[in-house]
This record gives structure tokens, sequence and C-alpha cells, in this order.
């Protein structure tokens, strides 16, 4: 009995600490473009799909939808969320990120082709954890101005 009550009081407490690693970036998921909610520009890139991963060099999102002229586009990057620019693949409006950590919710991130600042994306997580929000401000590959409001469902 008692082999059985310390094997429970182990398996409470790691379950503890693996949801309190995860309750930190509460954009750690999978996630998928709701166009009904959005408000995407002519030019914006349209992810249909985003996925945060924790990894032991931080979090890697990996994206997959369309670049502004509606052509297939698969990219992403792994960053600690500090700032630091980190290489971005696969993204035709910039070659590094930049996402900083705000809070558990929120993060924003600065994008950069050839060194220079192009969009800046903010992203939120609502306080149930069901959406996501990206609102990205900027110019494209060619100098026109970006402005776009992408809502994602987590799956």
């Amino acid at each position: 009995m008692r082999k059985l009550m310390v094997c429970l009081s182990v398996l409470v407490l790691a379950t503890a600490f693996a949801g309190q690693a995860r309750a930190g970036d509460n954009w750690v998921g999978s996630w998928k473009l709701n166009a009904a909610k959005s408000k995407l520009g002519s030019n914006a890139i349209r992810p249909q799909t985003l996925k945060f991963e924790t990894t032991a060099d931080g979090i890697k999102l990996t994206s997959d939808g369309t670049d502004g002229e509606g052509k297939p586009m698969h990219g992403g990057y792994t960053s600690k969320f500090d700032g630091k620019d980190v290489a971005w693949a696969g993204n035709p409006m910039a070659d590094t990120a930049a996402p900083k950590k705000i809070d558990d919710n929120t993060y924003e991130n600065v994008w950069k082709k050839a060194g220079k600042a192009t969009v800046t994306a903010k992203v939120s997580v609502s306080k149930d954890g069901k959406t996501m929000t990206i609102s990205q401000t900027g110019t494209d590959a060619k100098g026109a101005p970006v402005s776009s409001v992408a809502v994602y469902d987590r799956q």
C-alpha cells in the first residue's frame, strides 16, 4: 500500500510540474487560420497552420500556407523568445525573426530582411487559450504597406 501511495504522489507531482513548464508560453501548440474572423491584406502572407513546439533550443515555429502571391510556403525558426535575431527560413518578407515574450499570453516579433525591419507582429492568446490573434504592420519585399489581423483557433 505504501508503494502505491508513493507512486501516486510522484505521478501527481510530475503532472503538476509538467503543467507549469507549459503554462509559461500559451502559444505553444497547433493553430489553424480562421479566415472568416481574419482581415488579411492583399499582400499579406497567409499561414494556414502554425505549430509551436518546446525544444531544448527554445520554441520551434513551423508554418505552412501561402505567400502574398498565393504561392505555397513552408517555413520556421527556433527562438528563446528573448528578442534576439534568429534565422527564419521560408518567409518571403524576412530572413530573420526577433520574437520577444511580453507575458505568458503575448509576444512581439520583429521581422527583418537583409538587416532591415520589415514587419512587426503582435501575437496574443485569449485568456481561455482557444484563440490566437496576430496583428501585423510593416512593408512587403516591394516596399508596399502590409497590414493584417489573422485569427487562429487552437487545434
